[in-house]
């Protein structure tokens, strides 16, 4: 008797588990049933990042300044490549870029960096990448003041087409968002994650055709071509060029088939996310 009825707590503790439905709904009400934490959350995830520089928020203006300036020394003065505007060119991939760089490696560390809270105080922790994710969006909003900036001195590649920028951070939003998730929760479990993505992200700036079209390789190798193109954010940042460099419209089948991408990946990150929740606080 005793047997029968500890196989039949077994089979109801293995049953009354949500399966995999179960957990990304349970992640998305989550995310929707906790917006005033998320709002704190986000905040304080602000007012933590820009503290200790003096210039704050206003280093996301700065920054990409400075970075466009390096590498347009690198590309037209020391590798002779000639891109007409091409100050304009590269800081339409660099200010995208720096909002997915900066905001992964937050919202993967906002996780490991909250044991105390995690460990003291119960709530859905799905919330700490994503607003690590909503703080880095806020920021990446300064950014565009430098963006303006830029635009003073190439106002004939001003459109009308700049206005579709946000559409573009919404596919872009969605994705870093999934990346966040997904990497927060391995970075629990493997804490060489945050190191390896040093590398990583140096590595994947480069073959998103970020300082070159990816189009000079069509020539000489294709295949090679046809394998960065995949790359989402290859994809984004043609479309910015697109609308803010070149003056037209972006690339909506290839944001389309990254939306799409995304919201599949941000339905699994969330998935795996909930799955290893519970044992955040034991191995923290």
């Amino acid at each position: 008797m005793t047997s029968q009825t500890a196989d039949l707590t077994a089979t109801r503790t293995r049953t009354s588990r949500p399966g995999a439905i179960g957990l990304i709904r349970s992640g998305i009400d989550d995310l929707r049933g906790r917006r005033r934490l998320t709002r704190y959350l986000v905040g304080a995830e602000l007012k933590r990042t820009h503290a200790d520089t003096a210039f704050g928020q206003l280093w996301w203006i700065l920054d990409p300044l400075l970075q466009m300036a390096v590498y347009f020394i690198l590309i037209t003065v020391m590798l002779k490549q000639r891109i007409p505007d091409y100050p304009l060119f590269l800081f339409a991939a660099i200010l995208p870029w720096k909002w997915f760089s900066t905001t992964l490696n937050e919202a993967t560390l906002s996780v490991t960096g909250r044991q105390t809270l995690i460990r003291q105080v119960q709530f859905p922790k799905i919330i700490l990448p994503t607003a690590g994710v909503i703080a880095g969006t806020v920021s990446f909003g300064f950014g565009l003041i430098a963006l303006g900036l830029v635009y003073l001195f190439f106002l004939a590649r001003l459109t009308p087409w700049v206005l579709t920028l946000p559409l573009i951070a919404a596919v872009q939003f969605v994705f870093t968002l999934a990346m966040g998730i997904l990497f927060s929760a391995f970075n629990a479990f493997f804490r060489d994650v945050q190191n390896v993505m040093t590398h990583a992200l140096r590595l994947w700036f480069y073959m998103s055709g970020a300082l070159v079209p990816l189009t000079t390789l069509a020539a000489d190798h294709p295949t090679f071509y046809t394998i960065l193109s995949l790359n989402p954010l290859a994809v984004l940042f043609e479309s910015y060029r697109n609308v803010i460099w070149a003056g037209t419209a972006p690339d909506w089948a290839g944001l389309l088939a990254v939306l799409a991408f995304s919201g599949a990946f941000l339905l699994v990150s969330i998935y795996l996310f909930k799955r290893a929740e519970p044992a955040f606080a034991r191995i923290l």
